[in-house]
């Protein structure tokens, strides 16, 4: 992997604020918490296989790739563990039962959330949310959270033939708004949406209080590290 996208980009070489046209933000880590009600479907699924449960902050950990990755990785408590095949399908089902069952029993969105979009708003950008999660999951999660109305367009993991990191959704959005990659910027909380956005030449604010599946944001290669949703919205003008 480029080592470059473990280094933080020095912000003196980029003057702020920002002229974009179009903000993309992630959901799971950056719009939405939504660890406890991933972690709550784990352990349900944990507990129909006979397997023990493990602890809200481990699971935590396993978030970052997609529900297909964090079940392997509840399943063999490990980060790259390729649990057996059968297992696998027997367990998928299981968690995407109990998730939506569960969807948002806990998930909130972080402080900031939604006065940062109101702003951003107010402010004439245009705003999409782009995340892994699977469209069944996502929209209604954003309902349910009050957000969904907030974007004009919402990118699932499943809308396009491949996901995050793969820069495709962050090209397809920008040619949806007819904007060059440059013109836009991305928000987010993982190395997925680090190296997402450097591949497709947009910009990448960071923020630190999200997954990262473990990893110190920090070392992520972004423009910027932002507090909230409300102090990214300070470090950006509209481009006329």
């Amino acid at each position: 992997m480029n080592q470059s996208l473990f280094n933080h980009t020095e912000t003196s070489k980029i003057e702020f604020p920002l002229a974009v046209k179009v903000v993309m933000i992630d959901l799971d880590g950056t719009l939405l918490n939504t660890a406890e009600d991933l972690a709550l479907a784990a352990n349900l699924m944990l507990k129909d296989l006979g397997m023990p449960e493990q602890s809200a902050s481990t699971i935590r950990s396993y978030i970052g790739k997609g529900i297909q990755r964090l079940v392997k990785r509840t399943l063999t408590s490990q980060l790259d563990g390729e649990p057996d095949a059968a297992l696998f399908a027997k367990a998928l089902p299981i968690y995407e039962k109990h998730y939506a069952n569960n969807l948002s029993v806990n998930t909130r969105p972080y402080p900031g959330v939604l006065e940062g979009i109101k702003a951003m708003q107010q402010n004439g950008f245009k705003l999409a949310c782009i995340t892994n999660k699977a469209e069944a999951f996502t929209i209604p999660l954003l309902r349910s959270t009050g957000l969904y109305d907030s974007f004009e367009i919402v990118l699932s993991g499943d809308s396009l033939p491949r996901k995050k990191p793969d820069p495709l959704p962050l090209t397809h959005i920008c040619q949806h708004f007819n904007a060059q990659p440059q013109e836009a910027l991305l928000i987010g909380d993982s190395l997925n949406d680090a190296i997402a956005a450097r591949a497709a030449g947009c910009h990448i604010f960071c923020v630190p209080y999200g997954y990262n599946e473990g990893r110190n944001v920090h070392d992520l290669d972004c423009d910027t590290i932002v507090e909230s949703l409300i102090d990214a919205s300070k470090l950006i003008k509209k481009l006329s």
